[in-house]
């Protein structure tokens, strides 16, 4: 029973990071570009300033939905695909 508890808490921190429009922009951008860093997502992106964005990444990061690589000082993003197959698949298709 314990586990289903840390499962239901793990689906509502992706639901509520979805539940932001700029969030969710941000999870569809990285499943059709992986590996992409804050400066790419952003131009990407656009109307979003990168304060803002670290913020969403983060909470998209905590939730479990996206991975992170460190590179030296970039750090780049990509869709753990387990977690979206498993809360979020039409982030999938």
């Amino acid at each position: 029973m314990h586990g289903d508890n840390e499962e239901l808490q793990q689906a509502v921190k992706v639901y509520k990071a979805l539940g932001e429009p700029t969030r969710l922009k941000v999870a569809r951008l990285l499943t059709e570009e992986r590996n992409l860093c804050c400066s790419d997502i952003q131009s990407k992106l656009e109307s979003v300033a990168g304060s803002t964005l670290s913020h969403h990444l983060k909470q998209l990061t905590d939730c479990g939905l996206l991975n992170l690589r460190k590179e030296g000082t970039f750090i780049y993003y990509s869709v753990n695909r387990d977690v979206a197959e498993k809360y979020a698949p039409y982030l999938l298709n």
